[in-house]
């Protein structure tokens, strides 16, 4: 069994999450698998789980089931990708906890556009953060980013959108399978995105959404982008977690500065509070890049 399809079986295994499947890649990155049967490759994934105190039993059961052996077959026929692959971009391997697999639909050569400028924002956006898009999308913003966002309501349904509408290309990072559509409003939209632009998830499909994809899903928007755009955030929302996690990888934060007395811009507000960049034009996105 070679390394991607080894790979491909960890992180379609119950009972091993993000932080097993990171430790089975640091493993599988420098070990040469080819002596090895698969019951050791189980035993010594169950050794490395053991030994950093995470849980295994789960893992243990399922690593050699009939059931995960058919989930491998069907994945195996899909779009997807791995870490170990060239095409796997070197930013997203920087970070915390980076996906080992990635599915996939669309184009998978803007993984490795030079300019990737993610985008988070509120669900329930307010008129102004749509004014305010509007105003900072410019053509030249479009023409020199691939946008990068979450597929949700609101902030980034819109930003694709308009990127769309000005001819642009955008990546959509799902939290669920790429066979699903949520919000359901947008299901016209994601498959749109699937022919020449790109739409990721590191789920499986027929996995729907649970509450902690989101956050994981925050995680690669914050990893692929060079910059991150705060349209509009409230306190302890989701988009706050992905400028932190965005922080935690150098990137540059931008945030777009709202009504002091709305709840929909205190997140954003309390970044540049912070520190982070005003932005109020494309200017401000453009700033470091030669028009």
């Amino acid at each position: 069994m070679d390394k991607r399809t080894l790979l491909l079986r960890i992180k379609l295994c119950p009972g091993i999450g993000l932080k097993g499947e990171n430790l089975a890649y640091q493993w599988l990155k420098n070990e040469n698998i080819g002596n090895l049967d698969i019951e050791e490759v189980q035993a010594m994934t169950i050794n490395l789980l053991r030994e950093h105190h995470l849980n295994y039993q789960k893992f243990a059961v399922s690593f050699l089931s009939r059931d995960l052996n058919i989930m491998v077959n069907q994945a195996m026929r899909k779009k997807w990708i791995t870490i170990f692959d060239d095409i796997y971009p070197e930013q997203l391997k920087e970070m915390y906890l980076p996906p080992v697999i990635l599915f996939y639909a669309g184009n998978l050569n803007l993984l490795n556009e030079k300019n990737l400028l993610g985008v988070v924002g509120s669900r329930k956006c307010s008129k102004y953060a749509v004014q305010a898009m509007k105003k900072i999308f410019s053509q030249n913003v479009i023409s020199h980013y691939v946008i990068v966002s979450g597929l949700a309501e609101g902030v980034d349904t819109l930003g694709h959108q308009i990127t769309l509408a000005n001819r642009g290309k955008t990546i959509a990072v799902l939290g669920t399978g790429l066979d699903c559509f949520y919000p359901r409003s947008n299901q016209g939209l994601q498959i749109e995105l699937t022919k020449n632009n790109l739409v990721l998830s590191e789920y499986d499909s027929g996995i729907g959404p649970r509450k902690h994809h989101f956050v994981e899903r925050n995680r690669i928007i914050a990893g692929l982008s060079q910059k991150l755009l705060v349209v509009e955030a409230r306190l302890k929302s989701g988009s706050l977690i992905t400028a932190s996690l965005a922080l935690q990888n150098n990137r540059d934060i931008l945030a777009v500065p709202g009504n002091v007395n709305s709840s929909y811009s205190a997140g954003s507000n309390e970044l540049i509070a912070a520190g982070c960049q005003p932005c109020l034009d494309e200017r401000d996105v453009l700033g470091r890049i030669v028009i």
